[in-house]
């Protein structure tokens, strides 16, 4: 006789198997779809009411715009940026008035080591051009969270450093009817991660904002040149050194045979400048530089064989308060002539 099935050791049968098998891949997959949309892991989820989107903060808030600057590598122009130097774009509504700066004032030119002479409002704080705005017509496309970080410029109470044309300065209406600083067109702004003079930490951010050169144009990325040319306003292109200040000769000097007409106290109103690395010269030939040796067997930079100096009275690159001292000093030009003629055109 068979022996029979013990009750306890009963086996389903194979189609409730299969049954029970699918309600709990079904249980599975609605308990893992509830956890991602209710996980705080994420951040593109919002709670609706009324049929409407709440968002998850207000413009006060601190996370409105809280990308905007960020030193990250999408603000520096890599994958992910998008140009306005932030994680999210321009969202915030045109018509809001731009988070205020203060007046520029008397604007000045300051020398960096990698970009050159920058334009800087009164305390030295660098202003900036975006790329995303046009400067024929003149237009903003700054707006927003946008102008929190990057405040516009008020064209207000602002005149031009002396190494800059006064017509570079203009203005543009922007949406929310305040007036901005424009130079060669561009509307002006400053960084808000810049806390002190001769910061330029938004130079090159989301690769589209670019600190002022004195002409409007983007300042230059590189190491500044030894001896180079400075196109200033009133006497036209110009020799200017390593700091960007303008170098002049002094007629009492004299190139062959080789003398000295500034000694003893000339020198604390009028520095020799030093030799310069031929390497190292931007928009002069190599043949006009040279190194002289002083009556003190100092080494002083030469043009063309004429002994060069740089003027105390000068305080900025674009300076040249030197010119025409005494009827007998003059700023150089790029081909070692002396300049003593204002520039015309």
């Amino acid at each position: 006789m068979s022996p029979q099935p013990h009750p306890l050791t009963h086996h389903p049968r194979p189609e409730t198997q299969r049954r029970h098998a699918a309600l709990a891949i079904t249980a599975a997959a609605v308990m893992a779809l509830t956890t991602a949309c209710g996980s705080g892991d994420r951040t593109d989820a919002a709670p609706v009411a009324n049929d409407k989107v709440q968002t998850g903060s207000s413009s006060s808030g601190s996370g409105y715009g809280s990308g905007y600057g960020d030193d990250s590598g999408a603000d520096k122009g890599q994958a992910g940026g998008n140009g306005y130097g932030d994680s999210y774009g321009s969202t915030g509504d045109s018509n809001r008035p731009a988070a205020q700066g203060a007046p520029a004032r008397t604007l000045a030119l300051r020398q960096s080591p990698e970009l050159g002479p920058v334009v800087t409002d009164s305390k030295g704080m660098a202003l900036y051009r975006f790329d995303k705005d046009t400067a024929k017509p003149p237009n903003s496309a700054c707006s927003g969270a946008c102008a929190t970080t990057w405040p516009p410029v008020p064209a207000d109470d602002a005149t031009a450093a002396s190494g800059m044309a006064a017509s570079a300065l203009g203005s543009v209406t922007r949406a929310d009817g305040t007036k901005q600083l424009t130079i060669g067109g561009w509307p002006a702004y400053r960084y808000a991660k810049d806390t002190a003079p001769g910061d330029t930490k938004g130079h090159g951010v989301g690769g589209t904002w670019n600190a002022f050169a004195p002409d409007g144009k983007k300042a230059t990325a590189g190491p500044a040149a030894d001896v180079s040319v400075f196109d200033q306003p009133k006497l036209g292109k110009l020799l200017v050194d390593k700091e960007g200040r303008t170098v002049y000769r002094f007629n009492k000097d004299s190139a062959w045979p080789m003398k000295f007409g500034c000694n003893g106290a000339c020198l604390d109103t009028w520095k020799p400048v030093g030799p310069a690395d031929k390497s190292k010269l931007e928009g002069v030939p190599g043949k006009l530089i040279s190194t002289v040796t002083r009556p003190d067997g100092s080494k002083q930079l030469a043009v063309d064989c004429w002994p060069v100096y740089t003027f105390s009275g000068d305080q900025q690159p674009g300076d040249v308060n030197g010119q025409g001292k005494m009827g007998t000093w003059f700023a150089v030009s790029p081909e070692g002539k002396k300049i003593t003629a204002p520039a015309t055109g």
